[in-house]
């Protein structure tokens, strides 16, 4: 089965409805052979892809995964980059601020760890989480320290959506290409997930209390959502919404789609000069002697 990318995208200007958007389809592969073998192809496109990346020194990419918890961004991480080399690709996890970031903008302690040129930078939860988890929960955003005016949640939704496209438009015009990525679980599977961490002791480390707590606030995490991936889908920078019920199929739409966005950018390897190559010559007649 054929993926097309344009079939996850949400298209600028459009409202989102996640009931109108799937969290399964139909497999596509045919058996876990097949599976493995066509993510070891996108796999072989991305190495090759972030060699160039390197080499041309051009632009940067970011990678940014938002879920809903147990929805797969580890994993999707894990297997979509496993041969891309480590020394130029970074991952970030983004939690609860530290008392030093609350004390600078929203927007801070993200954009330190924005990749420079050449390199593949990769948020878990970023910059985002400060439209969905804080809106969620009140307490946090009141803990961040606001001026009362900035404190208006009839107006700071709308105003953080704009900082963000602003500064996804700058740094997009600036070389960094950025990959948004929704992996859309359904509530009963997370339910399913959530007891085979509890059912298999390797995977209890992965489990809290908090986890089946935040499943309480799931319709107003879907509303968020919707509301976040509504307004801030741009033709230049849209969001992706992956179905993420079955892992292996997310896997492979994630890095099919990470891999049109490379080929898009037609890079190439440096053409050398007519001074760089009468240094190699002579760099030869060195190592000839």
């Amino acid at each position: 089965m054929k993926i097309r990318s344009k079939d996850f995208r949400v298209t600028a200007g459009v409202g989102v409805d996640l009931k109108k958007w799937p969290t399964d389809m139909k497999p596509l592969c045919t058996s876990k052979k097949h599976y493995k073998a066509r993510l070891e192809k996108h796999v072989a496109h991305l190495s090759a892809q972030q060699e160039l990346l390197f080499a041309s020194n051009r632009h940067a990419m970011l990678l940014i995964f938002q879920a809903m918890d147990a929805a797969g961004k580890d994993g999707a991480i894990k297997h979509v980059m496993s041969g891309v080399n480590p020394q130029g690709c970074q991952v970030f996890s983004f939690k609860h601020p530290s008392p030093a970031e609350l004390q600078h903008d929203f927007l801070w302690r993200t954009t330190r760890d924005l990749p420079e040129r050449g390199q593949i930078g990769i948020f878990n939860r970023s910059y985002y989480e400060e439209v969905l988890i804080a809106r969620v929960h009140p307490e946090i955003l009141r803990s961040e320290g606001l001026p009362d005016a900035a404190l208006d949640e009839t107006q700071i939704w709308n105003s953080r959506y704009r900082s963000i496209v602003d500064l996804e438009r700058h740094l997009h015009a600036n070389g960094t290409r950025i990959v948004k990525f929704f992996l859309h679980l359904s509530k009963e599977e997370q339910r399913r997930r959530f007891l085979e961490r509890i059912d298999e002791p390797q995977k209890n480390w992965k489990f809290s209390l908090a986890d089946i707590e935040e499943r309480k606030f799931w319709a107003q995490y879907m509303t968020a959502y919707e509301e976040c991936l509504s307004a801030t889908s741009t033709q230049d920078i849209p969001w992706y919404v992956v179905p993420a019920d079955d892992k292996d199929n997310a896997r492979l739409i994630v890095s099919q789609i990470v891999v049109e966005i490379f080929e898009d950018l037609k890079m190439s390897f440096p053409e050398a000069n007519d001074a760089r190559r009468a240094e190699l010559l002579e760099i030869r007649k060195r190592l000839s002697k």
